[in-house]
């Protein structure tokens, strides 16, 4: 094989692609895309609950008091 040959089949298999499957990849990449954000905005929102959680029942007196050391200054 010469090197002419494997630059014809790459823009054949290119303009076929584009011809016959390419809007199907596109709506694949933006469904992936929307499945990722779906989930980090999930983990996002968990989070921000499990924080506001965390601070409405909190009980002082079972909180440590930071007492820094004067290394720590």
């Amino acid at each position: 094989m010469n090197l002419m040959s494997n630059f014809l089949s790459c823009s054949t298999c290119r303009v076929t692609m584009i011809a016959g499957g390419g809007e199907a990849a596109s709506w694949s990449i933006f469904f992936l895309l929307a499945v990722i954000l779906a989930m980090l905005g999930g983990v996002g929102v968990f989070m921000f609950h499990l924080a506001r959680r965390e601070k409405e029942h909190l009980d002082p007196t079972l909180s440590d008091d930071y007492v820094p050391t004067e290394s720590a200054r």
